[in-house]
């Protein structure tokens, strides 16, 4: 299978690697930023370009992993391609491509985080397809299983939700670790101390449903601590907010 890639970002750079791994040939890296596409060129053993009108229009697949604001412009360089084009956003749906009148199109929606810095086990991660047709959906879904087992067929609705709920399991989490640190750098505390008790959380959720095993101060109605720990965000007023919104919603789901 011969591969054009158009991103050189976290999920572009997973994907290609994936993908060639797995037995595929990498054609052509593009990019805006010429030294980006080179740098995942040379992992991949494509050539690098930044300009869509040099792109290869023989190859069996298009991956599109880019910005979302920008899949309908590069997919409108693409017309009379008749190869296989897909984007990986989940937010984005797939009649984004119908402007441009692309033959054959799809999504392929990797449902993960990725870091350039952090390799991944691609079998272990979900793979949510949708196809502009029946027989762009047999496709896509053998192209999927080239690189992870976990294949679903996931409409456009239900990929928006499903990148809703991801966003607030994983981004928004996430970024609660970083305002945790920032309220343990106050004393010097460091963040280690937290690790274990992230990963304690983390792995419940992977036998039992978060609302049964929820925990802390909200869950109990514990008032005295409630107000102590607002009372350490006084002068940290944004976060005190966030605290409140949770510590609300949390007692509005078990009380």
């Amino acid at each position: 299978m011969r591969i054009v890639c158009l991103g050189s970002g976290n999920v572009a750079t997973h994907m290609a690697l994936a993908f060639k791994s797995a037995g595929a040939e990498l054609l052509q890296i593009w990019s805006k930023t010429l030294s980006h596409a080179e740098v995942l060129a040379v992992q991949t053993g494509a050539i690098a370009t930044d300009k869509l009108k040099e792109i290869d229009r023989n190859a069996d697949l298009y991956i599109i992993a880019v910005k979302d604001d920008a899949i309908a412009e590069i997919a409108d360089g693409l017309k009379g391609i008749e190869g296989l084009i897909i984007h990986t956003s989940g937010a984005t749906s797939i009649d984004v491509f119908i402007p441009a009148a692309i033959k054959h199109f799809g999504v392929l929606y990797p449902l993960q985080t990725f870091s350039k810095s952090k390799t991944v086990d691609f079998s272990k991660i979900p793979l949510c397809i949708e196809a502009g047709t029946a027989e762009s959906q047999v496709l896509l879904k053998e192209i999927a299983k080239a690189i992870s087992p976990l294949i679903y067929e996931v409409s456009s609705a239900d990929r928006k939700l499903l990148h809703l709920a991801a966003v607030f399991a994983c981004n928004f989490t996430n970024h609660l670790y970083h305002l945790s640190q920032e309220i343990l750098q106050q004393s010097q505390l460091s963040f280690d101390l937290l690790r274990p008790l992230i990963m304690e959380t983390a792995e419940k959720v992977q036998t039992a449903l978060p609302y049964d095993v929820q925990t802390g101060p909200a869950v109990r109605d514990d008032k005295q601590t409630l107000e102590r720990h607002l009372e350490l965000l006084q002068n940290m007023p944004e976060l005190a907010e966030i605290y409140k919104t949770l510590s609300k919603s949390i007692k509005k789901t078990y009380l």
